[in-house]
């Protein structure tokens, strides 16, 4: 049984930033734009605020200098793409090369491997006891014990779900993505509409960067992101662009990490095998639901004919 929680505790764990990263691609998704860049804008984030925390010993600056930098990285991808009509995966690409090189060469100027904040961040990376519910058996061992930004991203779950079919924004977007001369023709600033879509993924994304660089590792790496940006991308596609699918994805993504992790912990030796689940999960559910649409879609143009 505690094998089991462990599991589904760090399923949330792992779910956080994935959750996020999703959420920033869908309302790109939806105003039709490909964002590949969510993986650098991830990594640029946990860049920025462990460089800041490194240097000014404060979590809250750390934590404003990521959402600027998430938001500038919005505006430029959004620049290239929108306005200039650069090919939206090659810009996306470079973000992630640019995220990689700087963060490079930035350690190589300090003269280090990482940047390591656990000193700076040990008094606000208090995991929160959720009132009432930390209590509660086996519930309250699998909820409560996180970190702020892990809530905040299953919060943001409803809260984006919200804004995608309830609000005018939302309409906005998803009618500038459907149909951008219908839109174009009641009014809707299409080329405005998709910038804020994509500057709202990268303060997301930033988010997603922050959890995992300082508040799960405590630390920048080159490396940390494992991907996730590229994850959050197959869950976007599996979902259509739903926030409440695009969310469930991610947490089943997390769920196969959060397997890999404790079965290596019993495993032992051939451990490091166990480290490709999340992504043999992916590449399966990709082809599955690659599969069922085009199946769907056959039977319905032989019906019709």
């Amino acid at each position: 049984m505690t094998f089991v929680i462990d599991i589904l505790f760090d399923a949330m764990h792992f779910s956080g930033p994935i959750i996020l990263t999703s959420l920033a691609g869908v309302y790109a998704y939806k105003a039709d734009v490909i964002n590949i860049g969510l993986d650098g804008m991830m990594l640029f984030g946990a860049f920025i605020s462990a460089l800041l925390i490194f240097f000014f010993g404060s979590y809250f600056i750390g934590l404003l200098g990521a959402i600027i930098l998430g938001a500038l990285l919005g505006i430029l991808f959004s620049y290239f793409g929108i306005t200039r009509k650069a090919n939206f995966i090659i810009t996306g690409f470079a973000i992630n090369l640019l995220a990689a090189a700087v963060g490079v060469y930035t350690l190589a100027l300090l003269g280090v491997n990482n940047i390591n904040v656990r000193a700076e961040t040990t008094d606000m990376m208090i995991r929160l006891d959720l009132p009432l519910i930390k209590d509660i058996p086996v519930l309250g061992e699998i909820v409560s014990g996180h970190t702020v930004f892990t809530y905040v991203a299953f919060i943001s779950i409803f809260l984006m779900h919200v804004l995608m079919y309830h609000t005018r924004f939302g309409v906005h977007v998803r009618v500038s993505g459907e149909n951008p001369d219908a839109a174009r023709s009641v009014g809707i600033k299409v080329n405005k509409v998709k910038y804020l879509a994509i500057i709202l993924g990268g303060v997301l994304s930033a988010f997603a960067g922050f959890n995992v660089g300082v508040e799960q590792l405590a630390a920048y790496t080159p490396e940390l992101t494992a991907g996730t940006g590229f994850i959050a991308i197959a869950a976007i596609y599996c979902a259509g662009g739903s926030p409440l699918k695009a969310s469930a994805y991610a947490v089943l993504f997390g769920l196969m990490r959060a397997l890999s992790v404790n079965l290596s912990l019993v495993i032992g030796g051939i451990a490091g095998l166990l480290e490709v689940i999340p992504y043999i999960t992916i590449v399966f559910v990709l082809t599955s639901i690659a599969y069922m649409r085009h199946k769907n879609t056959n039977v319905r143009s032989y019906a019709n004919e």
